[in-house]
């Protein structure tokens, strides 16, 4: 299965080839940044999913901990996460540890089950199986630290683990479960300008992501482009970045109207960007950097651009 953990041969064959959570309402070239709901993502809660307890599973026999799985996760008290905790750490069954990390994350989607895990130190347990063996164990640990990151004082814990995120992008397959919440974790993370500087060396990844990735995939690496274009102090960063040629043929009436929306507000970010013409010549000077890809007057983005004007879609048209 692909990776992509070898940028440069990555960059060399995209480029040779010919070619949950939603945080932005797309309204505008508008830096403008908030959740699906418009609400204040540091206060409103997470994803919910099904918990299921196999028969004769270690969970099952412990005393109590088969009635807290199935409890409504915002019935859960206090001594149930500290029992959680307690249970993630001491068991060593992938099935067990993916069910327990669950449950802490469907109670992570209330803000009081988020301060009290902090609390508990929960977050530097949960992260501690981000380098679980199991993919599917680390799945699990992706989806509960996303629901505890819609906490603000949680990203100031949380923050220290995005290289290893950064990481598992890298080295997953190509459109895995992993990559989807490892760039859901990361969107999470970027809202604000306060950690977005931890992604600066990330743009290449994200950028040879989009071009290889499915739809679901383009999306959320997308919505992490946005949050970073939407801060001028980390332009210098993007633009500089290297990048694929072929990142310019997704601009065309074929790709999907949910990843072109988002492509068409990360330029209207990068267009917003002005240059000294001192800056500008060093930036030509730099071979494959997305300055000279998308920005720079010899790019084939500003032909791509004016025939998307015909565009079916009226959104498109506008963006």
């Amino acid at each position: 299965t692909p990776r992509l953990g070898n940028m440069k041969a990555l960059l060399g064959i995209v480029a040779g080839a010919g070619a949950s959570y939603g945080i932005y309402k797309l309204i505008s070239f508008k830096r403008n940044k908030k959740n699906a709901t418009g609400e204040n993502p540091g206060v409103k809660g997470g994803q919910q999913s099904e918990v299921k307890i196999q028969p004769g599973s270690l969970l099952a026999r412990v005393s109590g901990l088969d009635d807290i799985i199935h409890q409504s996760p915002d019935n859960l008290e206090p001594q149930h996460l500290k029992m959680l905790l307690s249970c993630l750490q001491t068991n060593n069954n992938p099935s067990d540890r993916c069910r327990v990390l669950l449950t802490l994350g469907n109670s992570a989607a209330f803000t009081v089950n988020q301060n009290l895990i902090r609390e508990f130190d929960g977050i530097h347990i949960i992260a501690g199986f981000l380098a679980d063996p199991a993919p599917e164990v680390r799945v699990q640990t992706l989806n509960a630290l996303n629901n505890l990151c819609m906490n603000i004082q949680n990203q100031e814990q949380i923050k220290v683990y995005v290289p290893q995120v950064l990481e598992l992008i890298e080295m997953s397959p190509v459109n895995s479960d992993l990559q989807l919440g490892a760039l859901r974790l990361l969107t999470n993370l970027s809202v604000t300008d306060k950690h977005q500087h931890l992604l600066k060396e990330s743009v290449t990844l994200l950028l040879s992501l989009l071009v290889v990735s499915n739809e679901a995939l383009q999306v959320q690496t997308l919505k992490v482009l946005v949050n970073l274009s939407s801060n001028p102090d980390m332009m210098d960063d993007i633009v500089q970045a290297q990048a694929p040629a072929s990142v310019v043929l997704l601009f065309d009436e074929r790709t999907a109207p949910a990843v072109l929306l988002r492509l068409l507000t990360f330029t209207g970010n990068l267009k917003a960007w002005r240059p000294s013409a001192q800056v500008a010549d060093e930036l030509r000077r730099k071979q494959d950097c997305l300055f000279r890809v998308m920005l720079d007057e010899s790019s084939q983005l500003h032909d791509k651009l004016v025939q998307l004007l015909s565009h079916p879609d009226g959104e498109i048209q506008a963006q």
